[in-house]
């Protein structure tokens, strides 16, 4: 009976270790985004990074580059021919 209870001892000594160093971090990590996300100062910084990020964005004189333009417009021409084609 003592050897059973060691062994179960150890068995959740070491599953609780494993928990610990695999999907805990994990979850902590998930944990601290959410923390800061919630804060109302973590909030700010958020949104003065969107911000900084859309006058970037606003002072380009073009968003797309040459092969996006291309990816883009054969897109919308496939789009606009099925959606000619439902009609």
């Amino acid at each position: 009976m003592k050897n059973y209870i060691y062994k179960v001892i150890v068995l959740i000594i070491a599953v609780i270790l494993i928990f610990e160093f695999t999907i805990g971090k994990y979850l902590d990590n998930f944990n601290e985004k959410i923390n800061y996300l919630t804060t109302k100062d973590g909030r700010k910084k958020m949104i003065s990074s969107i911000k900084k990020e859309i006058q970037k964005a606003n002072s380009k004189e073009n968003y797309l580059d040459e092969e996006e333009r291309i990816l883009l417009r054969n897109f919308i021409i496939k789009i606009t021919k099925e959606l000619d084609l439902k009609n």
